[in-house]
């Protein structure tokens, strides 16, 4: 690369990423030698441009926080992964988001070349959500915050309210944000309690990075999102339902498929199944979902969480006189 602009322009894109460069690296990135590095690096900052540099093992050259927004330089992923972002990010649960995100995305796709206009309006199409109407919505500082010290192996300390409404100050290690059931998680380190713990990132308050960096913990698995969702899932209280379907058990099987648990012929147009135990919530849906009539023998529980559907549902469809 010896174009010194478009050298410049490169060196600048790795800098926007969250991490510390080694000169070495940044070398051997744009095949230069280190005092070129280092030149390039003086021209940045002589063009405004805030390059911190820092000593030690873990140090390296990063962009630090200026007065103004530098341009961000994308490459074709990057560009369409941040439209899809934006997309989606105008119907997620997060307090003040929506109306930014589609100012951002405006100005995006103003600039994006026809091609990546295509794919992200193939991505995007079949695939976004109705917006959350009843998940509880979240401060886009707190997910700012908790981002960057994931991104950068800081730790963070918070007020943490849990579902008694008891709050407690936690220091943790962030590792991932994860999106599961329209709500925000964090999936982080916790110091006091040395164990790893799932956060609802709406119950954050007062984030802020104390600026301490750590190595990088290895996680508890290699898939945040299922790991935290199999958490939430052992949290809730599960029930094994036995139900009457309108049914022959070979269509029932056919509609339940993975979730056929067991099933139990009882004449040529109905059956009995067992299912496999999970949230009544959950085991709400599936039965609405078969599209035939059906007698839950138990658990009572499921049995009172249908009859309150059933009224909640059936007073949506009164017409109000």
């Amino acid at each position: 690369m010896n174009d010194t602009s478009a050298r410049l322009l490169r060196l600048l894109s790795l800098l926007q990423t969250p991490r510390e460069w080694p000169g070495s690296e940044l070398a051997e990135r744009l095949q230069i030698t280190p005092r070129t590095v280092r030149r390039d690096i003086d021209r940045l900052r002589e063009l405004g441009y805030p390059v911190r540099a820092t000593m030690g093992a873990h140090g390296g050259y990063r962009l630090a926080p200026g007065k103004a927004m530098p341009p961000l330089l994308l490459d074709d992923e990057e560009a369409v992964a941040i439209a899809v972002g934006l997309r989606t990010a105008a119907q997620q649960p997060v307090a003040g988001i929506a109306e930014a995100s589609l100012r951002a995305l405006s100005k995006l796709q103003q600039v994006l070349p026809p091609r990546l206009a295509r794919r992200v309006s193939t991505l995007t199409a079949p695939a976004l959500p109705p917006p959350a109407v009843t998940a509880s919505l979240v401060d886009p500082t707190q997910l700012t915050v908790l981002a960057a010290a994931a991104s950068a192996n800081e730790r963070v300390r918070f007020d943490y309210r849990n579902h008694d409404a008891v709050t407690t100050r936690r220091l943790v290690e962030p590792h991932r944000l994860v999106v599961v059931g329209r709500r925000w998680y964090l999936l982080a380190y916790d110091n006091e309690r040395a164990n790893w713990r799932t956060f609802r990132i709406d119950r954050i308050e007062n984030a802020h990075s104390t600026g301490t960096r750590v190595p990088p913990r290895q996680p508890p698995a290699d898939d945040p999102a299922a790991f935290v969702t199999t958490q939430l899932y052992d949290l809730a209280p599960v029930f094994q339902a036995t139900v009457t379907l309108a049914l022959p058990a070979s269509q029932a099987a056919n509609r339940l498929g993975d979730y056929a648990g067991e099933l139990q012929p009882v004449d040529d147009e109905s059956c009995r199944w067992h299912s496999p135990k999970d949230t009544i919530d959950w085991l709400a849906v599936r039965l609405t979902m078969l599209g035939c009539d059906f007698t839950v023998h138990q658990p009572v529980e499921l049995i009172d969480h249908l009859r309150q559907l059933g009224t909640r549902i059936a007073r949506a469809v009164t017409p109000h006189t």
